[in-house]
């Protein structure tokens, strides 16, 4: 009896291990670990089944074009052809994709919206690279961001590379600080953008 107590005290004793009694961090790994991105795959199915992979195995949904269906389910990702199937709706809601992820966009063309909703690790960096991914600045017509609460005015900004983005939503991010700032940036760079703020 006297021995247990003595080893309990030591255990207790001993500094929390990350990965072994902290649950936050565990899922912070694993999470990390979804959104790597493996380059050899994409070169290998091609950038929208990669992309694919990558959203769905982080929990969002992706619909591809031509289909009114959305895939949410990772072991029924259609078969066939590489080029067959093309993202054009990405929906993200309560998803774990983070900015480490983000390589998985930058081959995509046919994207046209994107919503962000309560998606705990987008932040500034995601955003920004979304605005510098070429192909996304052709393609994407709407974005929606909702309660994302690490986003600051700094990452809504860079928003304006996508030159043909027409409907941007901006609900509960309290990070964004200037929203007169942002209506005056996005009249500027995108004067045809339907630009709706639900912000406090």
């Amino acid at each position: 009896m006297m021995l247990f107590g003595k080893v309990s005290q030591q255990l207790c004793g001993i500094k929390k291990l990350p990965w072994s009694c902290d649950s936050r961090y565990f899922w912070g790994w694993l999470n990390a670990v979804f959104n790597k991105v493996d380059y050899d795959r994409i070169r290998d199915v091609g950038p929208d089944r990669a992309a694919s992979e990558w959203l769905l195995r982080c929990g969002a949904m992706v619909r591809y074009h031509g289909q009114e269906r959305w895939q949410m389910d990772y072991n029924h990702l259609p078969t066939g052809p590489l080029d067959k199937y093309k993202i054009q709706a990405i929906d993200a809601t309560n998803s774990c994709i983070m900015s480490i992820g983000f390589d998985h966009m930058e081959g995509l063309q046919h994207v046209e919206k994107i919503r962000l909703c309560k998606c705990h690790y987008i932040e500034d960096d995601c955003l920004v690279r979304l605005g510098q991914l070429e192909n996304l600045q052709k393609s994407i017509l709407e974005m929606e961001i909702i309660s994302c609460g690490n986003v600051t005015d700094k990452g809504i900004i860079a928003l304006r590379h996508l030159r043909n983005l027409k409907y941007l939503l901006l609900s509960d991010l309290p990070g964004v600080k200037e929203k007169e700032n942002l209506v005056q940036v996005f009249e500027t760079a995108l004067p045809s953008l339907e630009l709706k703020l639900q912000l406090k």
